[in-house]
């Protein structure tokens, strides 16, 4: 293609503050170039052109960048394992006010996942859970909150008859669920992290990330995090050194920060 990535990458970082360089360079080029031909555009230069001129074509990109995948209670294994241990011990060290962070969150699903399995031990109207994307138009989906079939398939089923009301084919959350996430526009990259999180979730987002990305982010989630306080990754992801940063490994998808 006319102009190389390199320009391309440098042009994205100007434009959105987005750095593709923090991206697995494979990965993300083969999904940018796809995304180019669909358009029927020839060179990253009428790409950015097009990007610059053509918010729906700009929109469409920044959706198909941050490669949202998500569903409820996904691996419910590691769900459980939060209801049983993780839960009562946060409760215990720092009673019923919990900040809890959902990083990456997507279109909602884990943060809206988060309330109702939190519900399960402190009231409602106590719970507030943070939730962050970078892409704007899934934060938009998030607020809408409504969902096909296949993202509630692992919802527990008494959640789903208190929560959830069916629209045509698609399952929309209550108020009273949404009303509990604060959602906001966050870069993991390039904006700054808030602290004292009592537990951080970020899952299935890093694995796109540069090995040097996934280490400045780890780094940044456990100055964020209080001592007692956990991180929650996703199950196709680990922290090799996660020693070295400080924290202490629960299990294979919980980090403790001592």
């Amino acid at each position: 293609m006319a102009y190389d990535y390199e320009y391309f990458k440098k042009e994205i970082l100007s434009m959105t503050g987005i750095d593709l360089n923090a991206y697995k360079e494979k990965q993300m080029k083969r999904r940018i170039d796809t995304l180019i031909s669909r358009r029927g555009i020839t060179g990253y230069d009428n790409y950015v052109k097009a990007l610059k001129t053509n918010a729906e074509i700009f929109d469409e990109f920044i959706n198909y960048i941050t490669i949202n995948v998500s569903e409820f209670y996904r691996n419910p294994d590691q769900w459980e394992y939060m209801d049983k241990t993780i839960f009562p011990e946060l409760i215990s060290r720092f009673g019923q006010t919990l900040r809890i962070w959902s990083a990456a969150c997507s279109t909602g699903d884990e943060p809206y996942s988060l309330v109702m399995a939190l519900s399960r031990h402190i009231p409602l109207n106590k719970i507030r859970i943070y939730a962050t994307d970078l892409d704007k138009t899934v934060i938009a989906k998030a607020k809408v909150g409504l969902y096909d079939a296949k993202s509630l398939a692992g919802v527990p089923a008494d959640f789903k008859k208190k929560y959830f009301t069916q629209v045509g084919p698609s399952f929309k959350i209550s108020d009273e669920i949404k009303s509990r996430v604060e959602f906001h526009e966050h870069n993991l990259l390039k904006d700054p992290y808030k602290k004292d999180y009592h537990m951080i979730v970020c899952r299935n987002v890093l694995i796109y990330f540069t090995d040097e990305a996934k280490d400045e982010v780890f780094r940044k989630f456990y100055q964020s995090i209080m001592p007692g306080g956990f991180l929650f990754i996703g199950s196709t992801e680990q922290i090799v050194n996660y020693k070295e940063i400080g924290y202490a490994r629960k299990n294979s998808f919980y980090y403790e920060k001592p």
